[in-house]
């Protein structure tokens, strides 16, 4: 019979990690918003299209990544449809399954919105390579942890 502990409560310097990380994805989606309205896109419309810009996916994919409903992603594929940014298309895997895909502007849209950033070019800039290598390699660490043995 095992006894379960709680975990130990974070130290100072991990809830420091945890703050600045906030701080990060503050101004990343504070700069996307800004972004997105020079487009005049909604910030949930720019990042529809910026996964689409990747890859054609289905509706309910695109709502799942996007963690809403997938009537609100309906809406949102309308009105990038609408704009000629986004097109509806069959499936070839499953013809009873419409992928919702970028269009050619669409693409020319992501791309500009990524370039756009500035939060991605003052600060990231201000790093030299190696500290960004390094950064890139936690940041992937963090987000896929080695599995741990039993």
């Amino acid at each position: 019979m095992s006894t379960s502990h709680p975990a130990p409560l974070p130290d100072a310097l991990t809830m420091e990690v945890v703050g600045l990380i906030g701080e990060v994805v503050a101004r990343y989606y504070e700069d996307y918003e800004e972004a997105a309205a020079g487009h005049a896109l909604t910030g949930a419309q720019a990042r529809l299209l910026s996964l689409l810009s990747l890859e054609p996916l289905p509706m309910r994919r695109l709502a799942q990544k996007l963690k809403c409903e997938p009537s609100n992603v309906t809406g949102i594929v309308d009105r990038l449809e609408s704009r000629g940014l986004v097109e509806r298309r069959p499936d070839p895997a499953d013809r009873r399954v419409k992928l919702a895909a970028a269009t050619d502007e669409g693409r020319r849209i992501a791309k500009g919105l990524r370039e756009s950033l500035r939060f991605a070019r003052e600060p990231l800039a201000g790093l030299a390579e190696e500290e960004r290598t390094v950064l890139r390699g936690l940041l992937r660490r963090m987000l896929h942890p080695a599995p741990t043995n039993p």
